[in-house]
C-alpha cells in the first residue's frame, strides 16, 4: 500500500515536471511583447523594448532579453536603464487561459541605471510616469491603477553624473533593491543596499509614493538612511587638491511631503580634514544635524548642525543655494567658551600649526563666524577670542629677539586674552584689531597675515607693563639711564616697541624693531656714575 502510494506520488511528480517541461513549446510568449511594451511604456511614460520573450512555467515567468528604458530625451540617447535580462512574473492561468499578462513580480538582473542631473538641477529621472496612460489596456486595466505585487533589481549598479560634467561619474555598485504593493497611485515599502566608491556601503528602507508624475522628484517619501566608512577622497566625490576629507558614517532619517526634503541625523567623521596645507585630526568629529531642502527653489535650511569633539560644541545655521554647479553659502557659526585643550585636536584638521614642539593648554575659545561666498571657495569672517590660556613648550622670552627679557616663563607662554577680527579665504588668512594680553609683556596690537602654506606676516605694537618681565626691566633701564636718554628710552616704550612676526606658524620669528630707533647718539652725561646709554641698550636690547 505505501509502496502504491509512492509510486501514485512519483508518477504526479513525473507528469507535472512533464507538462512544466512541454507547455513552454506550445506557447508563444514572444507574441505578448508588444502589449507587455506597451504597458510598461505607459506607466513609464517612456519608450520600453525589450528583446525575445520566453515563458517558464516553472517559474510563472516571462523572461525577456536585453531590458531597455529610454532617457528623457533632453538628457541624451542613452537608455535610462538597461539590463541583459528580466524576469515577469504572471498570474499563470490567467496568462495560459486568457491571454492576459496580469504582472505579480518584476526582477531586474544585474541593470545598467544612469542617473544625470542637469544644468538647471533637474535630474532625468523628473520625467518618469508623466503623461502615463490612463485608458484602458487590451487587457481592461488603466495603467495608472496597476499594482505588481514586487519589484525587484538585483546586483545593478547607478552611475551619478551631471551635464555639463563635473568631475568624474560617481558609482554605485552591488545595487539590491525591492519595492512591494508597486503602484503609481499609492505608497510603497521598499529597501535598498549598495556599495559604494572607495570601500564605504549604503542602506536605505522605507516608503515612497504615491508618484507625482508632473515631477517625480517630488515623490512623497520617508526612509532611514545608514552610509558607513564614506571616503568622498576615495570615491571620487571630492579632488584630492581641494584639502577636504574624511572617513564618515551616518544614520539619517529623511522625509519629504514632496516639493521639500527635511533631513535629521548624526555623522562621526573621522581623519577629518579642512585644509589643503592641513593633516588630519587626530580625534573623531561627531555632526548632528537638521537640514530641510527646497528641491523646486534648488535652496536649503540649516535649522541647526552641531559639531562635537570632546567638550566642545560648536553650532551652524544658515541657508545655501544651488547655483548651476556651485553651492552658494550664507551661514553663521557659533562656538561660545569651547575647551582650548579639545578644540587643540582639530588644529591640524585646519592646516593651524603651532610652534614646533608647543601646544595649548587650559582656558576657553569664543567665535561668531559669517561663511559665505562658495562651498568650494569660502571666506570666514568675524570676531574671535581666547581667554586664559598657555602655549606649553613655547617661551616667549627665550624666543623674542631684540628684546632681552630676564628669566623665563617655565617654558610656556601665558595668554590672559587673545582677541580678534578673522578674514579667512583659501589663499591667506587675515587677522585685524588684534589685542593681546600676555603677562611676560603686557598688551601687544595689530593685524597680519597667515598663507595657506603657513607663512607669518604680522606687524605688532607692544605696550609694556610695569609689572611684567619686560616692563620691569624698562623701568630699571629708565632709572639707570636719566636725564634726556631716560626720557627719551621712557616715552618710546609709552608708545610702544614695534614687534615683527615673520617666518611660519611651526617655526615663527619674532623681534622687537626698536634698538636701531635708540641706539647711537645716546651717551651718559660727563662725571656720571650712571652707564652709558650704549651699554644699557646693549644690555636691554642685545647686539642688531
Amino acid at each position: 500500500m505505501k509502496r502504491r502510494g509512492v509510486g501514485i506520488a512519483i508518477g504526479i511528480a513525473v507528469v507535472v515536471i512533464l507538462v512544466v517541461g512541454i507547455v513552454p513549446f506550445f506557447v508563444n510568449a514572444d507574441s505578448f511583447r508588444p502589449e507587455l511594451e506597451s504597458q510598461l511604456s505607459s506607466a513609464l511614460g517612456r519608450k520600453v523594448t525589450m528583446g525575445h520573450l520566453s515563458f517558464s512555467l516553472w517559474s510563472g515567468s516571462l523572461i525577456a532579453d536585453n531590458l531597455a528604458v529610454a532617457d528623457d530625451p533632453a538628457f541624451g540617447t542613452t537608455p535610462f536603464l538597461q539590463a541583459n535580462s528580466v524576469h515577469v512574473g504572471v498570474r499563470v492561468g490567467d496568462f495560459l487561459f486568457h491571454h492576459q499578462i496580469n504582472v505579480t513580480k518584476f526582477t531586474v538582473d544585474s541593470p545598467e541605471i544612469h542617473l544625470v542631473s542637469g544644468p538647471n538641477g533637474t535630474w532625468n529621472y523628473a520625467s518618469l510616469g508623466r503623461g502615463s496612460s490612463t485608458g484602458n489596456s487590451s487587457s481592461g486595466n488603466s495603467t495608472t491603477s496597476i499594482t505588481v505585487g514586487e519589484f525587484e533589481i538585483a546586483n545593478g549598479s547607478a552611475t551619478v553624473s551631471s551635464v555639463p560634467a563635473r568631475g568624474k561619474p560617481f558609482v554605485y555598485s552591488d545595487v539590491n533593491m525591492t519595492a512591494q504593493n508597486v503602484s503609481l497611485t499609492q505608497a510603497m515599502p521598499l529597501t535598498l543596499s549598495a556599495k559604494l566608491p572607495g570601500g564605504g556601503s549604503v542602506a536605505l528602507s522605507g516608503s515612497a509614493g504615491p508618484l507625482n508624475q508632473q515631477n517625480a522628484e517630488d515623490t512623497p517619501f520617508q526612509a532611514n538612511l545608514t552610509v558607513k566608512h564614506f571616503d568622498p577622497v576615495a570615491a571620487g566625490v571630492l579632488p584630492a587638491s581641494e584639502g577636504v576629507g574624511m572617513i564618515a558614517d551616518m544614520q539619517a532619517q529623511a522625509n519629504s511631503g514632496g516639493t521639500t526634503v527635511t533631513t535629521t541625523g548624526k555623522i562621526t567623521a573621522n581623519d577629518l580634514l579642512l585644509s589643503r596645507g592641513g593633516t588630519p585630526a587626530a580625534q573623531p568629529v561627531e555632526v548632528d544635524f537638521t537640514v530641510t531642502n527646497d528641491l523646486q527653489k534648488q535652496t536649503g535650511d540649516i535649522q541647526d548642525i552641531t559639531l562635537h569633539t570632546g567638550p566642545a560644541t560648536a553650532h551652524v545655521t544658515g541657508t545655501y543655494q544651488l547655483a548651476g554647479q556651485e553651492v552658494t553659502l550664507n551661514l553663521h557659526v557659533s562656538a561660545p567658551q569651547m575647551p582650548v585643550d579639545a578644540v587643540e585636536n582639530l588644529l591640524p584638521a585646519v592646516g593651524i600649526r603651532l610652534p614646533s614642539g608647543s601646544r595649548l593648554q587650559g582656558g576657553t575659545l569664543t567665535a561668531q563666524l559669517a561663511i559665505t561666498g562658495t562651498a568650494s571657495a569660502p571666506e570666514i569672517k568675524g570676531p574671535i577670542e581666547v581667554d586664559n590660556t598657555q602655549l606649553a613648550g613655547f617661551d616667549l622670552a627665550q624666543k623674542l629677539q631684540g628684546l632681552k627679557l630676564l628669566g623665563n616663563a617655565g617654558n610656556a607662554t601665558k595668554i590672559q586674552v587673545l582677541k580678534a577680527q578673522v578674514d579667512s579665504t583659501v589663499p591667506q588668512t587675515t587677522l585685524t584689531n588684534i589685542d593681546a594680553e600676555l603677562p611676560a609683556i603686557g598688551t601687544a596690537t595689530g593685524q597680519g597675515t597667515v598663507t595657506a602654506a603657513g607663512a607669518l606676516n604680522f606687524q605688532l605694537v607692544a605696550k609694556l607693563d610695569s609689572s611684567s618681565q619686560a616692563g620691569a626691566l624698562m623701568n630699571a633701564a629708565t632709572n639707570a639711564l636719566g636725564g634726556i636718554a631716560g626720557g627719551l628710552l621712557h616715552s618710546t616704550v609709552n608708545n610702544g616697541i614695534p614687534i615683527s612676526i615673520t617666518g611660519t606658524t611651526s617655526n615663527p620669528s619674532i623681534r622687537a624693531n626698536v634698538g636701531q630707533m635708540l641706539k647711537g647718539g645716546l651717551t651718559g652725561q660727563n662725571g656720571s656714575k650712571k652707564p652709558s646709554a650704549g651699554t644699557v641698550l646693549k644690555g636691554l636690547f642685545g647686539p642688531h
